[in-house]
């Protein structure tokens, strides 16, 4: 009798390339591709034709909202847009001063500067940045102590646009320097879910019918990262059981995934019967939420909390988090009596 042979470290690291490569091919390419966000796109074409009728480069620019939106798609676009480099980095990997001024001296005219989750800089990185946004200028010091002496390099005319998840924990100062302006990306509507899902399908060279669609759509948690995901994984059921993608092999697919009918994770859930079975519905803390479930704060914070919070299944109150009535139906658990009554 044979048994299935187990992947190797090989096998991981090409799927993960694989997977990598089909995330870049389905971001859009052009303005008209990229479905939804039509308020952002409407001020940034404004913008951006504004700095190319004057031949300057665009004003620095932040983008702020929940993972998998299009923050990264956006900077991308701008890039496309005015024939710029873009120079990709990330908050956590510019970790000394030395590297952020290395990324800066290295830009050309005209260039992108991007960072993803700019709220993880650190303060020292945060102050080399304030001149250079500002004024065009990097300021070194040299040496310690008495023998100090700063040297002021002027840096070629560039755009930064960062992105953030938490812009709250951005300090002022630097909030304050994004003057092409501060845009907070919404999440998408059913339709617009639809969309993607279609554009996405051509592109995979899927055959998918309008109730699967549809479905895979319901249960994206409004945010076009993961219905991508979620697509890729229906056409790999789809692809080994040798079916169609239909609405019955999207639903074997997902509760598979223990994905349930509005989008909700089995860790979601598991949130939401915490506080209701442990805690008679809140309020109850964050951080006693996450210990009870050997969860990071951080984690349901960014990632569970937003959707539950957007499907209004859960409320934030000055004394802690709350199962709402539609949460408590949604779990199919009858409330305390007098819970909700005014």
């Amino acid at each position: 009798m044979s048994s299935t042979p187990k992947p190797t470290k090989k096998d991981t690291d090409n799927n993960n390339k694989i997977d990598n490569f089909l995330d870049q091919e389905l971001r859009p390419k052009f303005w008209d591709e990229y479905i939804g966000q039509e308020s952002i796109k409407n001020n940034l074409n404004i913008l951006l034709q504004a700095a190319k009728e004057r031949s300057h480069p665009p004003e620095h620019i932040l983008f702020y909202g929940p993972p998998g939106l299009g923050k990264t798609t956006l900077a991308h676009l701008i890039a496309h847009h005015t024939n710029s480099q873009i120079k990709i980095t990330s908050g956590p990997s510019i970790e000394k001063v030395g590297d952020i001024a290395s990324i800066l001296t290295n830009l050309n005219s005209g260039d992108i500067l991007f960072i993803d989750e700019v709220h993880r800089l650190n303060k020292s990185v945060e102050e080399v940045l304030y001149p250079a946004m500002e004024s065009g200028n990097l300021d070194i010091i040299i040496g310690k102590g008495p023998s100090a002496r700063t040297i002021q390099l002027e840096l070629p005319p560039f755009t930064m646009i960062a992105a953030t998840t938490r812009i709250s924990m951005l300090s002022s100062p630097l909030r304050s320097r994004f003057s092409g302006g501060i845009f907070r990306l919404e999440f998408y509507s059913q339709k617009e879910i639809e969309k993607i899902i279609e554009r996405s399908a051509k592109i995979l060279k899927i055959n998918i019918d309008k109730n699967a669609c549809e479905e895979i759509a319901k249960r994206s948690r409004q945010t076009p990262r993961t219905a991508n995901y979620l697509l890729k994984r229906c056409r790999d059921y789809s692809q080994v059981h040798k079916t169609d993608l239909t609405k019955e092999s999207v639903d074997k697919t997902l509760d598979m995934l223990q994905i349930d009918d509005v989008g909700l994770t089995k860790a979601d859930k598991n949130i939401l019967e915490t506080i209701v079975e442990k805690f008679n519905g809140g309020p109850v803390g964050l951080h006693t939420i996450s210990m009870s479930l050997s969860e990071e704060p951080g984690t349901i914070e960014e990632f569970n909390e937003p959707y539950l919070i957007q499907l209004g299944f859960i409320e934030r109150t000055p004394r802690g988090r709350m199962v709402t009535e539609k949460g408590y139906s949604h779990l199919n658990i009858k409330p305390p009596p007098n819970l909700f009554k005014k």
